[in-house]
């Protein structure tokens, strides 16, 4: 069983790596058609129709398609003034019931956006702007952002569950606890070596 969760949550991370990926090269399309348009409204006096809603999807599904590379790399902002007070067993725990809560939380976003999907496509609805947009086609990629998340935080929680039980305290606070300033001071050196060695090859 602990060797399954085990794939299966590494197939969740492959998956959201590719995921947060294309979220970003969406957001990062969308920031420059709306630059795009801004320019040419100024000096040409044109407008690109539909750049706003466009952007608007895309933002919209990146963000959902980036939910399960933030669990999964505990990126997300987390207030831990009492937290890293506590003893590390109150807190494995509290990181068990965060896991439980976030479940709980987006299942409900993601049970709703599907019922949305579903009236979309049964009918047929289409956006209330100039470029008409059928609204399933976003609605499917924000949808299967969320789906994404769910796939990744079952078995997360899972793991997380077996190593409270073993008393593997530290496995918890790896999976699922607040990230603390030693790494992310360790992440930013290794990617500042990252960086400095493909400078140098660069270089060459």
């Amino acid at each position: 069983m602990s060797a399954f969760l085990d794939r299966w949550l590494a197939l969740a991370d492959r998956l959201s790596v590719y995921a947060v990926r294309i979220a970003g090269l969406m957001i990062l399309a969308s920031a420059m058609l709306i630059s795009y348009d801004v320019l040419v409204r100024k000096f040409l006096l044109i407008t690109v129709g539909g750049a706003d809603e466009l952007a608007g999807y895309a933002f919209a599904v990146g963000t959902s398609w980036a939910f399960a590379f933030t669990l999964l790399r505990r990126a997300n902002v987390r207030v831990d003034a009492l937290y890293s007070r506590l003893p590390s067993r109150a807190c494995a725990f509290l990181d068990l019931l965060g896991l439980v809560c976030l479940l709980v939380f987006v299942g409900y976003l993601a049970w709703r956006a599907a019922l949305v999907l579903q009236d979309s496509i049964l009918f047929s609805t289409r956006a209330t702007t100039p470029l008409a947009t059928p609204l399933w086609i976003p609605q499917s990629l924000w949808v299967a952002g969320f789906s994404l998340f769910l796939f990744a935080i079952v078995p997360l929680i899972f793991i997380v569950a077996q190593a409270l039980v073993t008393g593997d305290d530290a496995r918890v606070s790896r999976l699922a606890g607040a990230r603390t300033n030693e790494e992310d001071a360790a992440e930013e050196k290794e990617q500042a070596a990252r960086l400095t060695t493909l400078k140098t090859i660069r270089e060459r």
